[in-house]
């Protein structure tokens, strides 16, 4: 009688969850903390300014050799250095007398969260196979909105009983913690002893973790060609514009939102914090379902073209929705539009299923560093441009850019990805780019 097949991977996607979570936290908590800050080591706006963009610019740098980092040390070490380096930074701020540590920690911050999102990936894709992999990406992926929702009134508890050094070192403590169970907790499955040669096989024959090929995946090395390959491939441009798109959405509503509201829109902050709170959990919503729709489709034998790109297109031209709110004036209907974009966004935030769909198995590491990239440059460029664009008090040029940028998003996977299928080692990117790629860029 044959064994019945376990099932490791679902409390691996929990692990993935935990992490997403202590990663946001240690990205949005400085938010909590700026007020007291600046009052009391006495730096101004615009030096509090360069502090928050510290993070943005090492991240995205970083992108690209973090995917190769994990290309070479393997999901288990990247994600525990990861972890212990982005937490020991943020318990250090708890420490900072100054502008100079501040920035120094918040630059090391991000560069030791660069590798995150790509290695999250990669586990995904090692441990789910395909037809379950767009329901793992968007429970871990859940987890920056539920941080982003409901975390912060966390923060800001910790930041008025312990204050915000306490806070910061708190925080730092259990992201370390949390880095010492990833290593002890976590193995590929070829290396686990929880999980049964059922559900290997279950796995690898749904396009997951290779087990007859794992020592030749881990031990290959990465070549000049290799990189032609994910920089070069017109169906990883597809993805990257896509996730540079997903990304801007929401880095408006990180940036540039709770101003809207106050200032714009005239708002308390009583309101705001209510209404603010809606378009969050809106997204939460929209990428749980988007995932369990993905993953329903491929197993009612619809096509990866449709089940894994349909959500996506849907979620950002309903992100696009963003642009209503320049035509009503009451709050109620104002938030609504907001909140249908947010849920679009979250719709469309299973894109990281594609990183392990169309890249070749052996660089998903650095493809998801050049994904993440692209996507990060988002943190960098939005909150400037909107900045520029409503300096005289008018927000409407700046929805009617995000949505003009969700749009170009959504056609990037109708006319740039096309069909769903893996990009090959042997693709001679630089020879067989076609003319018409060639014009798009």
């Amino acid at each position: 009688m044959k064994n019945k097949a376990t099932k490791v991977r679902y409390s691996i996607v929990f692990m993935l969850f935990i992490t997403v979570i202590v990663n946001y936290m240690d990205r949005s908590n400085i938010s909590v903390a700026a007020p007291f800050i600046t009052k009391e080591l006495g730096i101004n706006t615009v030096d509090m300014g360069l502090i928050f963009s510290a993070f943005g610019w090492t991240y995205c740098a970083l992108q690209i050799p973090g995917g190769l980092l994990l290309d070479k040390l393997g999901n288990r070490n990247t994600h525990t250095l990861g972890i212990a380096g982005f937490s020991l930074m943020t318990l250090l701020q708890g420490f900072a007398s100054g502008f100079t540590g501040l920035m120094f920690l918040r630059v090391g911050l991000g560069a030791f969260e660069a590798p995150a999102f790509p290695t999250n990936s990669k586990v995904a894709a090692t441990w789910f196979p395909e037809n379950e992999r767009a329901r793992a990406v968007s429970i871990y992926t859940s987890g920056q909105f539920i941080g982003l929702a409901f975390l912060t009134p966390t923060l800001i508890f910790l930041e008025h009983t312990f204050g915000w050094r306490g806070l910061f070192i708190i925080a730092g403590i259990v992201g370390l913690v949390w880095s010492v169970l990833w290593y002890f907790l976590y193995r590929d499955p070829n290396k686990s002893k929880r999980v049964n040669q059922e559900e290997l096989d279950y796995i690898s024959q749904g396009d997951g973790f290779d087990s007859k090929n794992a020592e030749k995946q881990v031990k290959s090395k990465l070549t000049k060609k290799d990189l032609g390959i994910v920089l070069s491939s017109r169906k990883l441009w597809g993805i990257y514009i896509g996730q540079f798109a997903v990304s801007s959405t929401l880095w408006f509503f990180l940036t540039w939102f709770p101003t809207y509201l106050v200032e714009y829109r005239g708002l308390t902050f009583i309101k705001t914090g209510f209404y603010a709170s809606l378009p969050f959990i809106a997204a939460f919503i929209g990428v749980l379902s988007s995932g369990f729709l993905s993953d329903f489709l491929v197993k009612r034998g619809v096509s990866k073209d449709k089940a894994r790109k349909t959500p996506i297109i849907t979620g950002l031209l309903l992100a696009t929705a963003i642009i209503g709110a320049n035509y009503v004036n009451s709050p109620g209907l104002i938030v609504l539009f907001m909140s249908i974009a947010f849920f679009g966004n979250g719709f469309a935030s299973i894109t990281w299923v594609f990183v392990s769909l169309l890249a070749p198995k052996r660089l998903i590491g650095i493809a998801g560093g050049v994904f993440n990239f692209i996507g990060g440059t988002a943190s960098i460029i939005i909150p400037i441009v909107i900045g520029f664009l409503v300096k005289d008090g008018n927000f409407a040029p700046a929805l009617t850019f995000i949505a003009c940028i969700t749009l170009l998003g959504a056609l990037s996977y109708i006319f740039l990805v096309g069909k769903v299928e893996r990009v090959t080692d042997k693709e001679d990117t630089s020879v067989k780019l076609d003319s018409k790629f060639k014009k798009t860029i």
